[in-house]
């Protein structure tokens, strides 16, 4: 909001520079943009917050400024001729009263023209551009009060008659920009006896436009519906400078004040009225009214604020204030003050304050101007006990310092991606799509993490980075709801190089160790199982399995969604994706015990072994275990053998088993019997031949 210093002054008498009234009010909440030189005016410019309209005017900022001076607001002079006593009064009418509560209008004679220098000046300062006297007085009165009106030929209305009501569905209007627009029965507009001549709260129409052959006018200032002016406004994709002050909220009490300052400004440059101001209230206005006290004031600032000043305060900013007596409203010297700490006080709410609801309001705006720099620091005092934390965050914490340890690093993407990235992922339900996205970057949330890291993966390839190393812990999306997951993406090499030799690609074992250590780190045993995912190579994809329940899946990336996400063919992305939700739900309870270090030696034996090649090797590994004593500690392939000296369809595999007792050493016997036993399992079982 642009205002002229000289034009504040008519208003209230500042004794301070532009520089030093910015720094003040910028202190009370109104902070203060810039300071421009016009014709060596001072032009300041406020940031006006939506929930103050009020301040949308010279007016409003001023009574703030005098509110920080301590000085009185001055009167501003309104209302011009009396019209003669034969003059006709407009026809008003109002059938839709819940979009419009009042509408004032007036009819007065004019000779169009330019307006006065100095009006004009004005307005150009505060970012608007004159047109002609009886525009520049409604945006001038628009500018001073905040409050907007506007002005039809009146010769061009039929009846004439003004009428207040809903639009037809399909009524079409041309608008003051030219344009013609076609409205629904939701929006409100101002019609005469045959058509739509406005729409209200947001433009004039073009057909009752004033032009230099104008000679008489209806002036018109209403009070509109804020959600009927901001639907009406969004639908059109029209603002206007009275639909933003509208559509936030116009003071029911100044219609008729705006109305009289214009017939004096216009008496000003010739014009008078022709007939009576027609004020069309059909609900009256009701006076809102809270109950403060000083008590209630101390606890919610926690400071003393003396009660002058509280009652200075707020009759500054036009609130009422009754005490002991009846009400005191008026200059400041009129004020009782209340007779003991614990009387309360009824606080009449002014019309332009639309954003006071409850008593915390009105506190704010006693701290507010008191001072908020004048809040001692102290802590609050704890009544109870905090909430117990969400278990979810130390199980995040968990995983998260889990995969740091394995070299990852971290990654955080977006929530939103765009649909072709988040399709391919969508396997079990459709994609959540926002219904207004800000481009079409963003108009899917993620169903996983994975679309999100392959990208980030992507980036970093692009950007010379060959070894990548990724992993996110996010939540994921979809139309059952959100649940929290962990994901990893590995390129590249998965050991350093060496001067002794080259690196080793990363391959599916090493995101499966990935994945194993994740459900370690939760104490939770996990399975490998084949499975298959549209986004992920045949035959190099797993799910993982917990209590038979699939839990998350891993894999390579498929070359046709790598090359879709710009990585070059070459790459091998390996990924894995684990539901922490479901992983945690599977876990055991209560706390976790350290085993202490085994004081007695393990005892190793090798065993060799030849086996059909389908065979999986947890389908041999799971044999040993269940075969195996409580001594057996680990089991572990080291070789796999095929080619000359193995029948075709045969690998030899050899194993190293672990044995290991807590409370003794072992014997040569007791390992010598495990040992058979697990070979005659893995015969019976598996058809295995002892090498």
């Amino acid at each position: 909001m642009k205002v002229l210093l000289s034009w504040i002054g008519e208003h209230v008498d500042v004794p301070a520079t532009p520089g030093e009234i910015g720094e003040r009010m910028s202190l009370r909440g109104l902070a203060l943009e810039g300071i421009e030189t016009l014709d060596g005016d001072a032009v300041l410019d406020f940031d006006v917050t939506a929930n103050r309209p009020d301040c949308l005017s010279i007016r409003g900022i001023a009574r703030e400024i005098a509110t920080v001076y301590q000085l009185p607001l001055k009167e501003i002079q309104r209302g011009g001729a009396k019209a003669p006593p034969s003059a006709a009064k407009i026809p008003v009418s109002i059938p839709d009263q819940d979009l419009c509560s009042r509408y004032v209008a007036a009819v007065a004679d004019v000779k169009v023209g330019p307006s006065p220098e100095w009006m004009q000046s004005r307005l150009t300062a505060c970012g608007i551009r004159p047109i002609s006297n009886v525009v520049d007085i409604t945006n001038y009165v628009l500018l001073e009060l905040g409050y907007p009106m506007h002005a039809f030929d009146h010769a061009k209305l039929a009846g004439p008659a003004i009428v207040v009501r809903r639009a037809r569905a399909g009524e079409k209007i041309r608008t003051l920009d030219g344009k013609e627009r076609t409205l629904d029965a939701e929006m409100l507009v101002i019609a005469d006896a045959e058509r739509a001549q406005a729409i209200g709260g947001v433009m004039g129409g073009a057909d009752s436009e004033v032009s230099d052959a104008t000679t008489r006018i209806v002036f018109e200032a209403a009070w509109f519906n804020p959600k009927s002016v901001r639907a009406t406004s969004k639908r059109l994709g029209l603002r206007t400078e009275a639909s933003y002050r509208f559509e936030r909220g116009a003071d029911l009490t100044g219609t008729a004040h705006a109305m009289e300052r214009a017939l004096q400004l216009l008496e000003a440059m010739g014009g008078r009225a022709a007939g009576p101001i027609v004020d069309c209230h059909p609900v009256p206005y009701e006076k809102r009214e809270l109950t403060l006290n000083g008590a209630l004031v101390r606890r919610v600032l926690g400071m003393e604020v003396p009660e002058a000043d509280a009652v200075r305060i707020l009759r500054s900013l036009g609130f009422g204030v009754r005490t002991l007596g009846g009400w005191q409203a008026g200059a400041p010297e009129a004020a009782t003050p209340m007779s003991q700490p614990g009387d309360a006080w009824q606080v009449g709410i002014p019309g332009w304050r639309v954003d006071i609801h409850r008593p915390v309001d009105v506190i704010e705006e006693i701290g507010r101007h008191y001072g908020f720099e004048h809040l001692p620091s102290t802590f609050p005092a704890v009544e109870q006990a905090p909430p117990p934390s969400d278990p979810r965050i130390a199980r995040d914490a968990r995983v998260r310092r889990a995969l740091v340890a394995m070299g990852l690093s971290e990654a955080i993407t977006f929530a939103f991606i765009e649909s072709a990235a988040a399709l391919p992922y969508a396997i079990d339900n459709a994609p959540v799509v926002l219904a207004n996205p800000l481009s079409e970057k963003f108009t899917t949330l993620r169903p996983g993490l994975l679309p999100g890291l392959v990208d980030a993966v992507s980036h970093n390839r692009r950007h010379g980075r060959r070894d990548v190393r990724l992993f996110e812990i996010g939540t994921r999306f979809a139309p059952a709801g959100e649940t929290r997951a962990a994901a990893a993406a590995w390129t590249g090499a998965a050991t350093p190089e060496h001067w002794r030799g080259k690196s080793r690609e990363v391959d599916f074992f090493d995101i499966k160790g990935v994945a194993e250590q994740v459900c370690a780190t939760m104490n939770v045993g996990a399975e490998i199982v084949a499975a298959t995912r549209p986004y992920l190579v045949a035959g190099r994809t797993a799910e993982l399995h917990v209590a038979g329940h699939a839990v998350g899946v891993l894999g390579q990336i498929s070359p046709s969604i790598a090359e879709q996400r710009d990585l070059p063919g070459t790459d091998a992305v390996y990924v894995v994706e684990i539901d922490l939700d479901a992983l945690s739900a599977r876990a055991p309870e209560g706390p976790r015990f350290a085993t202490p270090l085994p004081r007695h030696p393990a005892v190793i034996r090798d065993l060799a072994i030849l086996i059909d090649d389908t065979l999986s090797a947890d389908a041999v590994r799971g044999t040993i275990r269940s075969a195996g004593p409580d001594t057996l500690v680990d089991v572990r392939e080291f070789d796999r053998y095929q080619g000359q000296g193995i029948a075709e369809g045969k690998v030899s595999l050899a194993v190293r088993l672990t044995f290991q007792a807590a409370d003794r050493t072992l014997t040569d016997t007791e390992v010598h019997m495990a040992i058979d036993r697990i070979v005659a399992d893995l015969t019976t079982k598996l058809g295995a031949l002892q090498r």
